[in-house]
């Protein structure tokens, strides 16, 4: 099945290595059509991502503070709040992103954050989860992020990533989990899961098409904040 017109170009142009106030102004524009062309690619990381994290988490999630980094128009929210997620707050950079996100009404907070480019608007030690889901890859957040992210979680508390498999995106895959791996080594958390899909989302040309499906794979990471809390070690 092909996809509609115009999913191809608007994915490739935000993908497509523009300055940021450029990258940003195609998300504002992209921002009404968004979750229709998400939809027909048939992009299944916030519902994977939101299972994973729920699975992990071990008490009831209603009063658990959350932050969804890179939000979006509110898809990993939907997800959370069917999982029992309640309290949620969201950044992003995109203007247009963040006005969709505030029309579900799923979050307590939205606030503009540039992840990369500046601090996650939010306390040291202040979530109980924090979420990436689609923004981590080639020409989108750098890996060397990932230990803001570590910053504003609470001890023991988790965290949710997704990077992409795709040809286009393996150095970046690479540098990523070479980063997640070094703070591991370095005690700062310890991963929950690693979970790869192989249909993560349809591929938009045959040179990202894994083995020739049609689609393109990847990942779901879960990594826990040290220390944990005693009574959960073991």
């Amino acid at each position: 099945m092909r996809l509609p017109a115009g999913v191809r170009e608007r994915v490739a142009a935000v993908h497509g290595g523009a300055e940021l106030p450029e990258r940003l102004r195609l998300y504002d524009g992209w921002a009404a059509r968004y979750e229709q062309d998400v939809a027909a690619l048939e992009y299944r990381a916030p519902q994977l991502a939101a299972a994973s994290l729920a699975f992990a988490f071990p008490a009831p999630p209603a009063g658990a503070r959350l932050l969804d980094v890179a939000c979006g128009t509110g898809l990993v929210a939907r997800e959370l709040h069917r999982r029992g997620f309640r309290c949620l707050d969201g950044v992003d950079g995109s203007a247009g992103m963040l006005e969709r996100a505030r029309s579900t009404g799923l979050y307590r907070q939205l606030r503009p954050c540039v992840l990369g480019r500046e601090p996650l608007p939010a306390p040291a030690e202040h979530y109980d989860a924090v979420t990436v889901v689609g923004a981590l890859g080639e020409g989108q957040v750098p890996s060397a992020a990932v230990p803001e992210l570590l910053r504003v979680t609470k001890p023991g508390g988790f965290l949710c990533l997704t990077t992409r498999s795709n040809p286009s995106n393996l150095r970046y895959k690479a540098e990523l989990e070479a980063a997640l791996e070094g703070l591991e080594r370095q005690g700062a958390w310890r991963k929950v899961l690693a979970q790869e899909v192989e249909r993560w989302e349809r591929a938009t040309s045959e040179e990202e098409s894994t083995q020739g499906t049609g689609y393109i794979s990847g990942v779901v990471y879960v990594y826990r904040k040290c220390p944990v809390p005693p009574l959960e070690e073991g």
